[in-house]
């Protein structure tokens, strides 16, 4: 066989159970759920700003990160629901390079996919506890769901995987808002569809049960731009790609019109500094436009404490081994530019 079955792994109940969330931080997380939950269907007109590291790579510095944020936060949610990135597993485009701390909890170090999912944990608890905040993370592989579905108050399903059905069906069992990123091609109809998939009742196999989800109708879309057929980046979080997708939600039949813009990745170029202008341009067009305005509900933002970007290993606390990504003090008046925007 070309699989080299190492050990077998906890399951998530076990894990959870030898790393419980406290009833105080589960009581934070359930108010915060609900405020998220309103901001997507429209009960509340709160904006919602993704923010933080493109990886969560070092617990020290994200958790100094996210206690930041949350005094920032402090200032501002009467406007804005402020949801870190914590980050814990990275798509990579080949195949090489660092994948999140549930491969490596040391960077520098070999893969250890136990002490991970434990460093996974943990990190996402104390980051509850010292800020108060509950977090958005990726979920690049569906199967591990239950091992943060008690943690987590969002989730992003990446460019790369959003034309999977199993992260679709496995979608449709959350119970948390759900953003589906654009294909890289930048079809909007794929996404769409996926949202689609994801808020309608399925069966199938999960973890070697047979399962019956119920449908999650706070599944929404999530702009990131696209990738043309020579490898150029196209960005769609215009006026007109706004416009545009209002559209096509009008055509289908999807609970909780919705969308956030990813003003990094292809949407940026992954020019990180340009991520100021481009979330402007957007609280611009939802100015302009009373549909825009009910319809983008959010920013992704890549934030970290030093702006930038650097290898693995190079000893920069606070500073990405990803994407480069904004410095805190541009950050921090970033959120206080958007909060005047409301």
């Amino acid at each position: 066989m070309s699989f080299d079955f190492i050990h077998k792994l906890p399951t998530p109940e076990e894990i959870r159970a030898s790393h419980p969330l406290p009833a105080r931080l589960a009581a934070i997380k359930e108010e915060r759920d609900k405020e998220i939950r309103d901001v997507i269907t429209g009960k509340s007109n709160k904006f919602l700003v993704i923010i933080g590291p493109c990886s969560a790579d070092n617990e020290e510095a994200v958790c100094d990160y996210v206690t930041r944020l949350a005094k920032v936060s402090q200032q501002v949610k009467d406007k804005l629901i402020l949801i870190p990135r914590i980050y814990t597993n990275k798509p990579r485009t080949t195949g090489e390079g660092y994948k999140g701390i549930v491969h490596q909890p040391d960077p520098e170090q070999k893969p250890d996919l136990l002490a991970g999912l434990i460093a996974m944990r943990k990190m996402h608890i104390r980051a509850i506890q010292e800020s108060g905040l509950t977090a958005a993370d990726e979920m690049l592989y569906p199967e591990n769901w239950g091992y943060v579905s008690d943690i987590l108050s969002y989730v992003a399903i990446g460019a790369r995987s959003v034309e999977d059905q199993q992260h679709r069906i496995v979608v449709s069992g959350f119970d948390v808002p759900s953003g589906m990123k654009n294909p890289t091609s930048g079809n909007l109809t794929v996404m769409l569809n996926s949202v689609y998939a994801s808020q309608h009742p399925h069966s199938f196999i999960y973890r070697g049960w047979e399962v019956k989800t119920n449908g999650n109708l706070l599944a929404h879309t999530v702009l990131r731009g696209a990738t043309n057929k020579h490898g150029g980046n196209l960005p769609n979080y215009h006026y007109e790609d706004l416009n545009l997708l209002l559209e096509l939600y009008n055509e289908r039949d999807l609970k909780n019109p919705a969308t956030i813009i990813d003003t990094n990745h292809s949407n940026s170029n992954k020019q990180y500094g340009q991520q100021v202008r481009i979330v402007k341009e957007v609280m611009h067009s939802r100015k302009l436009n009373p549909d825009i305005h009910s319809l983008v509900k959010g920013v992704m933002i890549e934030s970290y404490i030093e702006e930038g970007c650097q290898k693995v290993g190079g000893g920069v606390y606070g500073k990405s081994i990803t994407d480069p990504c904004l410095g805190w003090e541009a950050s921090k008046r970033l959120i206080y530019d958007i909060a005047e925007y409301e």
